[in-house]
């Protein structure tokens, strides 16, 4: 399996998920199975298959994460030095050439991905047509509504 970048932040928080699926969820979903076994009948049990159901999730989800965490190069960008290119971690400053408009974005690993936050994916259109460009370079991205250009600003490992 090939490594997948994540950074310092996004282990965290998987971590701690995996964490909170291990020592809250299962416990509570196990517990769940048992009460609906408890009440009889389970071939007309809704409350058993909704258990089993949720169960499911649960181990697919810490099997999910547990693959991640294994296949993760933590990448921590606080100690990221590129020479002022644009790499995995980075902050970007943007300034969209037709608007103006100033626009902030990290680039992430896939599981930390939130537009909201300023958080883009490494593999999205915005940050591939940025990775290895410099401050006072113009990035073109191609977009749903056609070729947007921005010029970077600056460049931050933060």
């Amino acid at each position: 399996m090939a490594t997948l970048p994540i950074t310092k932040r996004g282990a965290e928080k998987l971590k701690e998920e995996l964490q909170r699926l291990k020592t809250v969820d299962r416990p509570w979903v196990i517990n769940a199975i048992a009460e609906a076994r408890a009440q009889g009948d389970l071939s007309e049990n809704a409350e058993y298959d909704a258990a089993k159901d949720r169960q499911g999730f649960i181990e697919g989800r810490i099997a999910e994460i547990e693959g991640k965490l294994s296949a993760a190069q933590i990448i921590d960008p606080a100690s990221v030095d590129a020479g002022g290119k644009v790499v995995f971690g980075a902050t970007v400053e943007l300034e969209d050439e037709a608007s103006g408009a100033a626009v902030t974005y990290q680039i992430v690993g896939e599981d930390e991905a939130d537009l909201k936050l300023g958080l883009v994916n490494i593999g999205s259109p915005i940050a591939r047509a940025l990775i290895g460009k410099e401050e006072g370079d113009v990035a073109e991205v191609q977009a749903p509504g056609g070729t947007k250009r921005f010029e970077i600003v600056a460049v931050r490992y933060a």
